[in-house]
């Protein structure tokens, strides 16, 4: 009798064990195959939700299953999910579910337009450039401006996470915020004390940037050099602008890596060599530094800059005139025998 009960106890055992183990591996078990990301859009069907994850799940029926359960049909959030190893049916329902979607790195490079910028941050979004382009030219012309580009100093080179679901105004708003607080009584003072406008300070800024290759080390020079034609009534005749009229005609699509004279009359209002001045907008977006280099010029008596053969990336600097051509043969001599054209 005794044994007969031992039995009995060890298949209840037995069996609430193997069923047990079933329960666990359903809901709980590891249920991927490899790790990857599940793209869910707003307007998703509960089979284009199973397509997505069957490439990286092992056990399709079983996921199935347990999103009908909780009905993810019906509750499900759009998003990227991160599909890891590790994870069961139930915790990849649930997050799905919930909305708990992993963030997307977004790099903002030295773009020339916003436009440009926007066709290749949109590759990470779940809306594409024109709606995106739509969306920012609302916010700017409800901040009085004539289109998305106007609002190209609010961005500022750096690498930024965003939800792939990320709307236009959630995306404008993170820049507007850190423009916001970047522009601080500080800054607003020594911007005062510059006698430029902020478009006047953006534009300078830009042009710094693509002069120094975006190398802090020289930012201060070359503003104070660039300041110091400005207030000398003279042409800032800086290489970028040329090459960014020339861009802006071929919409980026003509590389230039070398101006030559012919480019040098380039019909724009941003060819500081064709114009006196500082041109009318940024011919980029911008980083932190060049901003604050031009807030914070170095006072000095440059009026010519050549970049140096023997330092690539940085400039020889220079008041005269005559030593400036010396510097800017040896430049061009560099260059012809480089076979850089």
């Amino acid at each position: 009798m005794k044994k007969a009960i031992l039995i009995i106890i060890l298949l209840v055992f037995v069996i609430g064990g193997f069923f047990g183990f079933k329960f666990y591996s359903k809901y709980y078990g590891n249920n991927i195959k490899k790790d990857g990301y599940v793209l869910i859009p707003h307007n998703a069907g509960f089979k284009q939700i199973l397509d997505s994850a069957a490439k990286y799940v092992d056990d399709k029926e079983s996921f199935e299953a347990v999103a009908k359960e909780k009905d993810l049909e019906k509750y499900f959030k759009p998003g990227r999910y991160h599909f890891q190893k590790g994870l069961g049916n139930a915790h990849l329902v649930n997050m799905i579910k919930a909305g708990n979607q992993s963030e997307n790195s977004f790099r903002i490079g030295d773009f020339g337009d916003v436009y440009q910028m926007l066709g290749k941050v949109t590759k990470k979004t779940e809306l594409d450039s024109l709606q995106f382009v739509k969306g920012l030219n609302t916010i700017a012309s409800e901040k009085g401006y004539n289109n998305a580009e106007d609002l190209k100093k609010y961005f500022f080179i750096d690498t930024y996470n965003f939800f792939w679901t990320v709307t236009p105004k959630e995306f404008f708003n993170r820049f507007n915020d850190q423009y916001n607080e970047f522009w601080n009584a500080e800054r607003k003072a020594k911007e005062q004390q510059s006698g430029l406008t902020r478009d006047q300070i953006y534009a300078l800024a830009s042009i710094v940037y693509k002069e120094s290759g975006g190398k802090k080390d020289e930012m201060r020079t070359i503003a104070g050099l660039y300041l110091n034609r400005y207030r000398k009534g003279m042409k800032l005749q800086s290489d970028p602008t040329v090459i960014y009229a020339i861009n802006k005609q071929t919409n980026f699509q003509q590389p230039i890596k070398r101006v030559f004279y012919k480019h040098l009359s380039t019909p724009s209002p941003y060819n500081t060599y064709a114009n006196k001045g500082i041109p009318p907008g940024p011919i980029c977006v911008v980083d932190k530094n060049s901003v604050d280099a031009v807030l914070n010029a170095e006072k000095n008596n440059y009026i010519f800059m050549c970049a140096d053969p023997a330092r690539l990336g940085y400039h020889k600097f220079t008041a005269s005139a005559e030593q400036h051509a010396i510097n800017a043969k040896a430049y061009q001599d560099w260059l012809n025998s480089n076979n850089i054209k």
